[in-house]
């Protein structure tokens, strides 16, 4: 089956970015390049559009993307193969000082899933669940973490009621043999489950698999970099979008973002988060858990502490 990716929130993130002709925006998660190819559209001659990914493949689809737009007045854009942690890195060496909008997409693509690097539990594949080159492997985490720890990044980053049992199960398994594939280490998940909890809703193997690939990537700790680079790189009255796709990391960014309103640093668009329309989320299962979260840059900053307040155009 050839790989497909449906980007999530598509008309209510340009409808939330107000994107000007001549904005300088981030895509900072370039994935299946919709966002990008929309976003490059939007843009003109006096326009900047700067696409990150540590993807090597999504990098080559936002410059086929870019490649497409024949306009004489198309935008200068910059792709970047690298971790959106490093923003602010990447926007100094393209002497890039402030962002007018950014987006951050947290989903991983259907390209990812069809990738055979483990992302999936529903083909037999090796077990690495990495964007990109210098990560650790979800094989490396699940054949040399102690128990104890594996049952911990199962519960924290997964969610999973059932972590010891799981943790316990995988610690048996790879005693035997080392666990090298997605087929082995569902195997050892269902051993470690009760039989009623795999005949529900989920597949008993998703919580353990998110978990796995967050720890793998460094997921919440590259999160939690990445926008606060965005946050101090945004222009007077520019806006940030992110999108969510499970608790954790919506925490996070919920969280942050609180905290630059009560910083001074600006406002929400909204109070509530955006979620996708039914028509959407029935024409596309995993847009179900989107939010999207939207900050607006105040025109004045003000920076508030316990004993004054200071204003910064």
């Amino acid at each position: 089956m050839e790989a497909k990716h449906d980007s999530v929130l598509m008309e209510e993130v340009l409808e939330a970015l107000e994107i000007a002709p001549s904005d300088v925006v981030l895509d900072a998660t370039l994935g299946g390049a919709g966002h990008f190819a929309r976003i490059l559209s939007a843009l003109g001659a006096d326009g900047v559009l700067i696409g990150i990914d540590a993807d090597g493949d999504a990098v080559e689809r936002a410059r086929e993307a870019y490649a497409a737009d024949r306009r004489t007045d198309r935008p200068v854009a910059h792709i970047v193969q690298d971790n959106f942690r490093n923003l602010n890195h990447v926007l100094d060496r393209l002497q890039m000082g402030t962002l007018d909008k950014a987006l951050f997409d947290l989903g991983w693509s259907g390209f990812q899933i069809a990738s055979a690097r483990g992302f999936s539990f529903q083909k037999d594949e090796p077990l690495l669940m990495t964007y990109g080159e210098g990560a650790t492997s979800a094989a490396e985490i699940i054949n040399s973490y102690p128990e104890e720890e594996l049952a911990d990044v199962i519960y924290t980053y997964g969610e999973e009621r059932f972590a010891r049992g799981i943790a316990k199960s995988i610690v048996a398994m790879r005693s035997k043999e080392r666990i090298l594939t997605t087929a082995t280490l569902v195997e050892a998940i269902k051993a470690g489950t009760p039989h009623w909890y795999q005949n529900g809703k989920i597949h008993p193997a998703t919580k353990t698999f998110q978990a796995l690939r967050i720890a793998a990537n460094d997921e919440l700790g590259a999160l939690r970099e990445g926008l606060s680079a965005a946050l101090s790189r945004m222009s007077p009255g520019g806006r940030l979008a992110v999108i969510t796709f499970h608790s954790i990391e919506d925490r996070i960014v919920k969280g942050m973002l609180r905290d630059a309103v009560h910083e001074g640093q600006g406002t929400l668009v909204s109070k509530k988060p955006v979620v996708p329309s039914r028509a959407e989320v029935l024409a596309n299962r995993r847009a179900r858990s989107a939010k999207l979260r939207v900050f607006e840059r105040a025109a004045r900053t003000h920076i508030i502490s316990s004993t004054t307040t200071h204003a910064y155009a």
